[in-house]
């Protein structure tokens, strides 16, 4: 599993020009599932975001973690967090995980994420998204069970 985590003021996902979903103050989660991931490691994957202390305090450090602040979560799928670049100028996305399996776990994912926040947002899984924020730093990680977790 691969998460691209950012800090958020705020964020908004739009289908077919249509918002359904948006947070204030939080974290923007792009989410990429492979074939092997299950739903523990999701567990454990969501749980180690949600508990980082990447928000700042009264003193401006990163000390605080999204519960500490009542801070927002969206959740978006993101097949393309597993594209193979290393070949031509095409991507490839054979590593992604297969769509019924990635469509469990995001929905698993987006469940976790309610224990960590009293509003979980969302976007629409298999559909052209568009996605707006204002990045809080910025402060961006990226995240990848196959080091993280080990």
């Amino acid at each position: 599993m691969r998460i691209v985590l950012q800090v958020v003021k705020h964020a908004d996902v739009k289908v077919d020009g249509e918002e359904i979903g948006s947070i204030g103050r939080g974290f923007l989660i792009l989410l990429g599932v492979e074939d092997t991931d299950t739903e523990e490691l999701t567990d454990r994957m969501i749980d180690k975001v949600c508990k980082l202390r990447i928000l700042s305090d009264e003193n401006d450090k990163t000390n605080l973690s999204l519960a500490d602040v009542g801070g927002e979560i969206l959740v978006v799928s993101q097949f393309t967090l597993y594209a193979d670049c290393r070949k031509g100028h095409r991507p490839g996305f054979t590593h992604a995980g297969k769509p019924e399996l990635a469509e469990r776990l995001y929905e698993h994912a987006i469940e976790r994420c309610r224990m960590y926040s009293d509003k979980v947002a969302h976007g629409k899984f298999g559909e052209h998204m568009e996605v707006s924020l204002l990045n809080d730093g910025p402060f961006t990680l990226m995240l990848d069970s196959e080091t993280l977790l080990k």
